[in-house]
């Protein structure tokens, strides 16, 4: 390790600290003139211990510390808004109103886990009627699209039945799904015989994949092909497969992937008179998959930012961040996932599944 990657991490530790510190005085602030003051002690270990839980979780595996520490962030992101402000709004008061302010700000946090959590683990099925000009052996295409599963240690088996039962209840002709399978690890997936309840997912047509950037972080994306494989979903990774001799089902390595294929080298060769529907995870190029003669294409990875403001972030950082946009000849789809990154809590975005109904040219 290089005397610069150890000061960077040096200085980020100390900001970490600098704002655990912040927090957690604040709390205190509120709390000291009730009766809880007696427990000094007990709060301070409570900061330390929740602040170090996403650290402490990746020796103490068998503890639920990554769920606290995931919680923990969202108080960390929200109270760098909240706490500021009311810091403010107190010194205008001279001092006065501190319980009311802090009482206001834990109903705040309150809201946040419970409608964010209702919001994670309720999936909804948002439905899209496209035309695309272009004929295929049958004239309508019934697509069900879920993006980003992370399934792993807090993304599980219950979840992942709630999409059996959607898929169940759509009968969609063909499941797609555009990236992030996994969590960073397969072990989870492995541990908990996850394989069994994706093989439940299928479709007349078949269930198709592409890997996403959180199936590469964890060195286990051949892993996780394997598994998934086992599962029935074709993992396309770079490659192109002609479905029913009707339409091209195109699938890109993600982003992260330096030697990814070009959309220009996926399609060489390809007959451009047949629809081609694209699974690329990151939204980005969009001009490019048209200008490559790509009719649909499917991503996620956004997940239109989780918990609102971050949607404000995703919304400059893609053309599409979230639903449908159509690009000239091209439609663009970007689900915001059916699983969640981090903490299983959404505000301003809800766990889906895209169901896309495609009418080509009779």
């Amino acid at each position: 390790m290089s005397l610069s990657t150890v000061l960077l991490s040096i200085f980020v530790l100390l900001i970490y600290l600098a704002i655990t510190y912040y927090i957690g005085y604040n709390g205190w602030v509120w709390i000291r003139p009730g009766i809880l003051k007696r427990f000094k002690w007990v709060y301070v270990g409570f900061i330390i211990i929740f602040s170090a839980s996403m650290f402490l979780g990746r020796v103490f595996s068998w503890l639920p510390l990554e769920l606290m520490g995931s919680f923990w962030i969202v108080i960390v992101g929200y109270s760098l808004i909240l706490l500021p402000l009311a810091n403010i709004l107190v010194y205008f008061l001279k001092g006065k109103g501190i319980f009311w302010i802090g009482l206001g700000i834990m109903a705040f946090y309150l809201f946040v886990f419970i409608y964010g959590s209702f919001n994670a683990w309720n999936p909804v099925v948002r439905s899209y009627d496209i035309e695309v000009e272009k004929q295929a052996q049958q004239q309508e295409l019934k697509v069900l699209m879920v993006s980003d599963l992370h399934l792993g240690p807090i993304v599980g088996e219950k979840h992942l039945e709630r999409l059996v039962a959607i898929v169940d209840n759509e009968k969609p002709d063909i499941v797609l799904i555009p990236g992030d399978i996994i969590e960073n690890s397969i072990e989870p997936f492995i541990k908990n015989d996850m394989g069994k309840i994706l093989a439940k997912v299928s479709a007349p047509l078949g269930v198709y994949a592409v890997p996403g950037n959180h199936d590469y972080y964890g060195d286990d994306l051949l892993k996780m092909a394997a598994e998934v494989e086992k599962s029935g979903v074709r993992l396309l990774m770079d490659e192109t497969s002609m479905v029913q001799n009707s339409f091209y089902l195109v699938g890109r390595n993600d982003k992260t992937d330096p030697q990814r294929a070009e959309v220009s080298e996926l399609v060489e060769g390809l007959d451009q008179t047949k629809p081609l529907i694209m699974l690329d995870h990151q939204p980005f190029e969009l001009e490019v998959a048209e200008e490559n003669g790509i009719d649909v294409v499917l991503s996620g990875h956004t997940h239109r930012g989780q918990l609102a403001p971050a949607n404000l972030i995703t919304s400059m950082i893609f053309e599409n961040d979230w639903g449908y946009l159509q690009k000239g000849s091209l439609h663009s789809f970007v689900s915001s996932g059916f699983g969640t990154w981090g903490p299983p809590l959404r505000v301003g975005s809800r766990s889906e599944v895209m169901v896309i109904n495609i009418n080509f040219d009779s």
